[in-house]
């Protein structure tokens, strides 16, 4: 109903398919003036010639611009001197009738000129709001364009990684490949999943739900249960989330291939506000870690990648046994970063 409201005024003064139509109802506003001032009379104390015809004047000045009100304040004076001002039906002009007058003009001038330069201001935001929409437009198209050239930038790269392993017969090094191809096309998803011009962010418990899903079905695993929980409507900044949904894919990536290498198994992610942090959990029921595991001697990329983007984010990641079995990847982040 607003916008419907918005829209009418930016289309004042209205435009009618003839000039003519705009004087023909001026001239019934003038008109229905008049019947009212008449109506008024035995209402009103002596004197206000002119009370009723003030807003003829505004509504014609509003609706159809400045000809059409001057016209309206021409002929409301007119009839006001003549009905209205003593002597009546006789137009006599006297100081009285001058100072009248000219109060009446006045206050029209006045009224006119303020609607024109309101109208002419609403005009020029209307065309700087069309302006802005079209370049939001634009803005998002280009976007959405960049989004998605990145996006498939990332998949050719991580193909040409897939292409060049076949050419290289030492395991460690196609195992490397094979990773890096791997965690160069998770990175394209992730952008492409995050594409959001207005900038708000993803719903969380929506996106790690995607992001999860997707990384069981890269692996080829049908027997992994993979749950997601984290608040409805949280939201963080993409600068927070990519790092996040990395972590989160190299956890359960490394949960399914240490923890669930050869059996069925459940892997839980949480997402929850603890205090004055946010912590992101990984836990599975798969084969766990030592209770003293020393986290800065392990090989493993995985924890390496996870442990670099915590210290980007201002967090700390750790790796623990689960109290029934299984491991714990633990994120936590200082609520200041995720804002």
């Amino acid at each position: 109903m607003q916008r419907t409201n918005e829209r009418f005024v930016e289309r004042l003064p209205l435009v009618l398919d003839r000039p003519v139509y705009a004087y023909v109802l001026t001239a019934i506003f003038c008109a229905a003036a008049y019947v009212l001032r008449i109506a008024a009379t035995p209402l009103l104390p002596s004197g206000y010639p002119f009370v009723t015809f003030f807003p003829a004047v505004i509504l014609a000045s509003f609706l159809f611009g400045v000809r059409p009100g001057i016209f309206a304040a021409l002929l409301c004076g007119i009839v006001s001197w003549y009905a209205f001002i003593p002597p009546y039906h006789h137009m006599v002009l006297n100081p009285a009738v001058v100072v009248a007058m000219l109060f009446y003009t006045g206050v029209v001038a006045i009224d006119i000129l303020l609607i024109h330069f309101m109208q002419r201001a609403n005009f020029h935001l209307a065309v700087e709001r069309e302006r802005s929409r079209a370049l939001a437009d634009n803005r998002e198209l280009l976007f959405h364009e960049l989004q998605h050239r990145v996006s498939n930038n990332l998949q050719v790269v991580a193909a040409m990684l897939s292409l060049q392993r076949r050419h290289i017969d030492h395991d460690v090094a196609r195992h490397a490949l094979d990773n890096a191809s791997e965690r160069v096309a998770l990175v394209g998803r992730i952008s492409r999943a995050l594409y959001d011009p207005s900038g708000g962010g993803q719903d969380m418990h929506h996106f790690l739900s995607m992001l999860t899903a997707d990384i069981v079905d890269a692996s080829g695993r049908q027997d992994v249960v993979m749950t997601v929980a984290a608040p409805d409507g949280l939201r963080l900044d993409p600068n927070i989330t990519v790092p996040l949904a990395l972590v989160v894919a190299e956890s359960v990536s490394n949960a399914m291939e240490h923890g669930l290498p050869d059996r069925a198994g459940n892997i839980h992610v949480s997402l929850e506000n603890e205090d004055s942090a946010l912590v992101l959990r990984i836990v599975d029921d798969g084969r766990g870690v030592p209770a003293q595991i020393d986290e800065t001697a392990v090989q493993s990329l995985g924890l390496r990648i996870a442990h670099a983007l915590a210290a980007q984010l201002g967090g700390v990641f750790t790796l623990s046994p689960a109290l029934q079995g299984g491991a714990v990847a633990r994120l936590e982040l200082p609520v200041q970063s995720a804002r």
